[in-house]
């Protein structure tokens, strides 16, 4: 007899994490793996950080915190948000959460009803179809192009748009195409949510600062999206902090009183120590943290000068985060050391049982046409991974 609640039974695994403890499994076995299935950069936390962790813990910060953060924390991101992308938010439309994972949890949980739609331009990021299937919602993917640099069209978003249709998400830079929205593309898509005030945007930017083309464009900068836009951001990518689970929202205040009171029955309000050091990553210039881009930006060009090399994969240039999504439906049907690969989980099954190199399905992502693999590993490892995978496809 199954006593788990169909909730959870119906629930997907995360398909990076799922690649990620299936990569560890073989290491332990011994094997060498190279691990490019997860979206975590490989440098450590800046010093300067840390070193504000360490003065939080000599100063005593270890009390409970308040449930939507400490004001000095929403201080410093109000002042971020004004900074760098023009935003002005004030303390009650301000929401700090245990990462941005926790954070788009909670929006979903405070807006979607039954039936809800939630369109997704596809591909998305891992977890948001089944955040909202968790919610009762129905995700509504739209696919995208790899010739159009998978970004959503006004056109497709027109087409998508039902009554039951109560928000749309989206990431930009996108996890895990990489893809950038320009102002000019968001204005666009903008103009076609102006015909449907009742639907909400979330706007996933954890990777704002990893963007390769200078200038990052936000929803919330139009005046008239501005109360109808939740702008997600975090510290985990841009900081390498993935492991201090430090995220936030801003929102119309309505929307993030309803995520303070959600949060508050949850988990209540995030780790201290790792607040105390978020005050000082945000309150800094971003130009602290360029030396990461840089290096980004030099393995992205070496990834795909090394991919464009192997017959098969069909790449286009990303322009933000640390991701590149190739198409690999050249393979599909194709018998590979007696293994046939139907599809995209077959192709990243097969590399990893093969080449040793850990990449993500695109199916995980709503587009089974594509793998992501993650740069996010140093030159040296980008380099033998992928005359790995050169190797066992050739």
């Amino acid at each position: 007899m199954n006593l788990l609640s169909d909730r959870v039974t119906k629930m997907s695994t995360s398909a990076t994490l799922a690649m990620a403890a299936k990569a560890r499994e073989l290491r332990a076995e011994g094997k060498d793996i190279i691990g490019l299935s997860l979206g975590e950069p490989d440098f450590n936390t800046p010093d300067f950080i840390k070193d504000a962790a360490k003065q939080a813990i000599d100063d005593n910060f270890n009390s409970y915190t308040p449930v939507d953060g400490y004001v000095e924390l929403k201080e410093a991101i109000i002042t971020k948000f004004k900074r760098d992308n023009n935003l002005n938010y004030n303390l009650p439309e301000i929401v700090v959460s245990t990462g941005a994972k926790q954070a788009l949890a909670n929006v979903a949980a405070v807006l979607i009803n039954k039936g809800d739609e939630v369109i997704l331009p596809c591909p998305y990021w891992v977890s948001y179809s089944d955040i909202v299937k968790l919610n009762e919602g129905v995700p509504v993917e739209v696919k995208t192009s790899i010739e159009n640099d998978f970004k959503l069209t006004p056109q497709q978003l027109e087409a998508a748009i039902t009554p039951k249709t109560k928000m749309i998400w989206y990431s930009s830079p996108c996890n895990p195409s990489g893809s950038v929205y320009s102002k000019k593309e968001l204005r666009a898509l903008a103009n076609v949510l102006q015909k449907y005030p009742n639907i909400i945007v979330v706007s996933d930017e954890i990777y704002e600062h990893i963007n390769f083309i200078g200038g990052h464009a936000s929803m919330a900068q139009f005046n008239d999206m501005f109360e109808r836009t939740v702008t997600v951001n975090g510290v985990s990518k841009a900081f390498a902090m993935t492991g201090w689970r430090i995220g936030y929202i801003g929102a119309p205040s309505w929307i993030a009183r309803a995520c303070n009171k959600m949060q508050g029955q949850v988990t209540s309000g995030a780790n201290c120590i790792a607040q105390r050091a978020v005050i000082t990553a945000l309150n800094a210039s971003p130009t602290k943290v360029q030396y990461m881009i840089d290096e980004f930006k030099v393995r992205r060009e070496l990834i795909l000068n090394l991919l464009n090399d192997i017959e098969g994969f069909k790449t286009n240039v990303p322009e933000g985060a640390f991701y590149v999504f190739p198409d690999i439906t050249h393979y599909f049907g194709k018998t590979l050391r007696g293994k046939t690969i139907q599809n995209a989980t077959d192709f990243s099954m097969y590399l990893l049982e093969e080449a040793l190199v850990a990449t993500v399905t695109g199916d995980a992502f709503g587009n089974p046409d594509c793998i992501r693999i993650s740069y996010a590993a140093s030159q040296k490892q980008i380099i033998e991974a992928i005359k790995r995978i050169k190797e066992v496809v050739s």
